[in-house]
């Protein structure tokens, strides 16, 4: 049935719209949102559109040598954004890996997977990135692209997601949402200033969603809340936490088929691996940061922040793998690793529960202005402590059956009656780090920053029993400057160098060598840029820019397996990227971006590996938004998207490409008064055209792994300021 006409929900909501509009709608409309009612009392310490996770100190886009996007409250309601995966469409520099529905989601930032340890923040502090990231509490997603090793020390190259929280202000918002599968969804934002001095911000959100996957309807309830104390005249306190449950099958992806074919006439609204005795994947998350701000003087300030973040994960899944058990792979001349040529592959019964993730960091700093002779100073230096902690229980990971990926009616296997064993401390990691950087004026057109950070991490993994398996300890000093050429008002040019330290990946367990962890591993990104904004709404931007670092990766060899996992040669990303947002008129909107990347292997003694894009790393991604207020309806907003993505490497020596794709996507928003409340319609339509792609091609534990992307879906939300 045809999704976009199935739920009576949607015409009923449309339906509803139209006489609001004949009755209600008039000049003042665009005045009046439940957005803007609120008066928001603000003590600002940092340019509006300052980043939090700025690797060069505090100032506006337009004078930051870096290639920083944000998205802001206003998108994603328009959008309706509820998945990681969802929010990645907006940027094209990034992209999935490895984010199944129904599970926690990974993304790539410029063909780098971001580490969930690391590179995810809240307010500017780490979060463990193993969850379900909630947005209702968010007011702007800040995307920072490339190395930020000053900000997070020991992290993937890619970048950082980091996610601002609401402060309070006078807001009353209740929020209803459907969509064309008949999933039910409700929110509400309520702040308050309760003294001149002390405000809180509360948001919730209940969200029973009906996937396209069959079995993978699921549940989420969310809560958060926010407060700002103005202490004295020079003080500030700011305090976050949310709290998140949430339970839904996961989805198992598709893998090649004999290790060289891609599946063909799949239907993606079937669960792989399906049987009714599996649970749902249960996600625990809670957040707290707290964040303290004390002016001495107008030149001078300190900030001290802290940070605690913990996930609990109860992983459940009859799980799509392989075909070690299938009669096509039974001699070994198919790859195991893979699905087999005819289709067929393993389910394995896999639990997890109380899989436990915590991030622990307290950053302490201190940002000055000063003037030595003609030169102006904006130094800011500081020290920063980062735990994190990883518990597991002994996993349940049993063959159960073999199954075909074009069966209508799967059979019921009978579960695993082994049990998971007691839980044991795997991971224990610290970082202990002092920062400094300091950017100079030189003139009234000239910038030059320099800084860098000296990282000391202490790293204690254990095996499944809690036995010492591995310690790892480093010091490094990471350096990065850059210089700034405000060439006009609205343009200036940017250089900059930066480098960075992340750990070595562990050894797949098909590899001779399995289990076994790498050395860490260094990458160096040099960054050229321009940003013009030629009108104070309309930002254009350009960024030329080359990371490297040295290759690991599984190499053919003559071992028993077949394979060893080790480092050599060098993994090189070059890349331009180019980004226009804003409005180009009053009535016009858009919000765009395009990547061409060259992510290559060089120098890996396999020439097979070489001379292609590395694996989901597509040559070109384009994204495209535009939204347009009917000058004829008052309130009445179009809008429509294009996202596009040139084909996608799926094995490591380039031999199969999931194809290129392009999808479409529309939407309407109309806003307008009812009884003296302000109310807003969203409806949301993605793949307008239904189109079946390809849209990840990425990697878990040295596997590859194929996602299709969603089919036609239709969402519709409305909003009222209560």
């Amino acid at each position: 049935m045809n999704r976009c006409l199935r739920p009576t929900l949607l015409s009923l909501a449309l339906c509803t719209a139209l006489p609001l509009y004949a009755s209600d709608a008039g000049n003042d409309v665009a005045e009046h949102s439940p957005t803007d009612l609120a008066a928001v009392r603000v003590q600002a310490q940092q340019p509006a559109d300052g980043s939090r996770i700025n690797s060069f100190g505090g100032g506006d886009w337009k004078s930051t040598p870096a290639s920083i996007n944000v998205l802001d409250r206003e998108h994603l309601d328009k959008l309706q954004v509820r998945s990681l995966s969802e929010l990645a469409r907006s940027d094209a520099s990034l992209g999935d890996a490895y984010a199944p529905v129904g599970y926690y989601q990974n993304i790539a930032i410029r063909g780098f997977a971001l580490d969930p340890a690391t590179g995810y923040r809240f307010n500017g502090l780490s979060i463990a990135g193993e969850q379900r990231l909630a947005l209702e509490n968010i007011q702007s997603v800040e995307i920072l692209k490339g190395e930020a090793g000053l900000a997070a020390g020991v992290m993937a190259p890619g970048g950082i997601i980091n996610y601002v929280g609401k402060r309070p202000a006078e807001v009353r918002n209740l929020t209803l949402g459907t969509d064309s599968e008949g999933s039910r969804y409700a929110a509400i934002d309520v702040g308050h200033w309760l003294t001149p001095r002390f405000g809180l911000r509360f948001n919730a959100a209940w969200d029973a969603s009906k996937s396209y996957i069959e079995h993978a309807d699921g549940r989420r309830n969310f809560y958060s809340l926010a407060a700002d104390w103005l202490i004295g005249e020079r003080g500030k306190l700011e305090v976050d936490a949310n709290y998140q449950t949430s339970a839904q099958r996961s989805a198992s992806g598709f893998q090649l088929l004999g290790g060289d074919t891609l599946p063909g006439n799949v239907d993606r609204d079937s669960m792989l691996g399906y049987q009714p005795w599996q649970q749902p994947v249960g996600i625990a998350s809670t957040n707290i940061t707290a964040a303290h701000t004390y002016d001495f003087n107008a030149n001078w300030q300190s900030r001290v922040a802290v940070g605690h973040s913990r996930t609990v994960i109860d992983d459940n899944v009859a799980f799509a793998y392989g075909c070690y058990y299938a009669a096509q792979c039974a001699d070994g001349s198919v790859p195991g690793n893979y699905f087999a040529p005819n289709g067929d592959y393993d389910i394995y019964d896999y639990r997890s529960p109380d899989d436990t993730r915590r991030n622990q960091e307290l950053r302490a700093e201190l940002r000055g202005n000063f003037h030595t002779g003609n030169i102006g100073h904006q130094l800011t230096f500081g020290a920063d402590q980062f735990r994190r902690t990883v518990d597991k229980r002994r996993n349940v990971n049993e063959y159960v059956g073999t199954v075909n990926i074009h069966d209508a009616q799967l059979p019921v296997f009978v579960p695993s009656p082994l049990q998971p064993g007691p839980s044991a401390r795997r991971l224990d990691s610290r970082q202990t780090a002092v920062f400094a950087l300091d950017r100079l004026s030189i003139g009234d057109d000239w910038e030059w920053l320099l800084g860098g950070r000296y990282v000391r991490l202490d790293e204690r993994a254990y095996d499944k029993r809690g036995t010492p398996q591995r310690r790892s300890r480093l010091s490094r000093v990471l350096p990065q400057t850059a210089v700034l050429w405000k060439a006009t008002d609205s343009l200036n040019a940017y250089a900059s160098y930066v480098e960075g330290i992340a750990l070595g990946q562990e050894a797949p367990f098909w590899t001779s060598n399995a289990d076994t962890f790498l050395p860490s591993v260094q990458s160096r990104q040099l960054e050229v840029g321009l940003k013009y904004s030629p009108i104070q709404d309309l930002k254009l931007g350009a960024a030329l820019f080359r990371i490297s670092q040295p290759y690991q990766y599984a190499q053919p060899d003559n071992s028993d397996v077949g394979y060893t996992f080790v480092e050599q040669g060098k993994q090189v990303h070059t890349g331009l990227e180019l980004s226009a947002n804003g409005h180009i008129s009053e009535a016009l909107q858009v919000f765009a971006s395009a990547s061409v990347l060259r992510a290559q292997a060089h120098d890996s003694g396999t020439p097979a590996y070489e001379g292609h894009q590395l694996v989901n790393v597509p040559k070109l991604r384009a994204s495209v938004h535009v939204t347009y207020a009917l000058p004829f309806a008052p309130g009445l907003n179009v809008s429509g998207g294009w996202r596009h993505a040139s084909a996608n490497v799926a094995r490591a020596d380039g031999g199969v490409r999931a194809p290129s794709y392009d999808v479409f996507d529309a939407g309407l928003r109309f806003q307008h008064q009812l009884q003296g409340h302000a109310v807003r319609w969203d409806l949301s339509v993605d793949n307008v055209f239904n189109r079946f792609y390809w849209r990840d091609t990425g990697s878990s534990l040295g596997d590859y792994y194929l996602f299709p992307g969603a089919p036609r879906q239709a969402r519709v939300s409305v909003s009222i300021a209560l």
